[in-house]
């Protein structure tokens, strides 16, 4: 049997927009590798411009793993990532190739390098009966339950979210035990040594930039269009994974006539901005990172150089 841990797994991780898919493409001319996505938009079909899914040109040169998995409607985990991710890798490195994760889904490498807790599955019935108090009582009355039984995970999920906050609750209801008791164990770690880099730009403010122009190039690329399809198939609506996404439910919230389009497109950008200031805030307390900067000439040689 072969030792797993001689092997390298490149992950390049990083905010949104600050120029991943772009060092990744570089990578596989360069490096031999294949890339495994780890992005919770890409997953989906019909979601291609708003996720900034890679073009068909990109996708020719540097085919990507792990995207237009599922339909808009399906759910799909973190524990699903890492089964799939796994088995991507073994099958990269069976051909004697670098696997190269890309992405800016936090939860998923999370999962992937340090394993999964043992959290009790779904219960139908008690998702109902946090889905009726709810809608009696009001989101932020079960954040406040949830703040009494588990201040950690509170601190961390936002009264407006509430997937999370519902499987926070159902977790200690089913288990009796918090969200944050149980993460502290964790199963099957990575079995293969992880070279983690992370990139985005020194300067705050070229970010935002960088976040403001690609959302501008969607709009002008059919995004628009691309939500009022999704809105006609009638079967989705804003309380699911895929329509959370950040833009989409802006988008579509305009096209149900709650803003006009300039707030629609402020809104957009904010929001994408909140995203990539919660994923700097998880990559700041990331262990064992190389840091690259946005756009740097250096960058393609320093992956190069750590990951031999």
């Amino acid at each position: 049997m072969t030792d797993k841990k001689k092997h390298k797994v490149i992950t390049l991780m990083g905010p949104t927009a600050s120029g991943k898919t772009a060092l990744a493409i570089e990578l596989v001319k360069n490096h031999d590798c294949e890339i495994i996505s780890v992005d919770s938009a890409l997953i989906y079909q019909q979601m291609d411009v708003g996720s900034a899914k890679p073009d068909a040109a990109e996708l020719a040169e540097a085919p990507h793993r792990l995207i237009d998995l599922i339909d808009p409607i399906d759910s799909y985990s973190a524990a699903d990532f890492r089964r799939d991710a796994l088995i991507q890798i073994e099958e990269i490195i069976s051909r004697g190739k670098t696997p190269l994760l890309v992405g800016g889904t936090m939860m998923y490498f999370k999962a992937l390098i340090e394993g999964l807790s043992p959290l009790p599955a779904a219960d139908v019935a008690i998702r109902a009966q946090i889905a009726a108090e709810a809608d009696t009582l009001g989101w932020q009355a079960l954040h406040d339950q949830l703040k009494s039984i588990d201040p950690v995970s509170a601190e961390r999920i936002h009264p407006n979210d509430p997937q999370r906050l519902a499987r926070a609750l159902e977790v200690f209801r089913i288990s009796g035990k918090s969200l944050t008791e149980l993460t502290k164990t964790k199963l099957d770690a990575f079995p293969y040594e992880a070279v983690q880099f992370a990139i985005a730009p020194n300067d705050r403010k070229v970010l935002h930039k960088a976040i403001e122009t690609r959302f501008m190039s969607m709009l002008g690329q059919g995004f628009v269009e691309e939500v009022k399809n999704l809105k006609a198939r009638g079967d989705l609506h804003l309380d699911l994974p895929s329509m959370r996404c950040v833009g989409y439910r802006q988008c579509w919230q305009h096209l149900d006539g709650e803003f006009d389009y300039e707030t629609m497109v402020e809104k957009a950008i904010v929001a994408t901005r909140q995203l990539a200031k919660r994923q700097l805030t998880w990559l700041r307390g990331w262990p064992d990172l190389i840091w690259l900067e946005s756009g740097a000439e250096s960058n393609l040689a320093t992956v190069m150089r750590y990951s031999r």
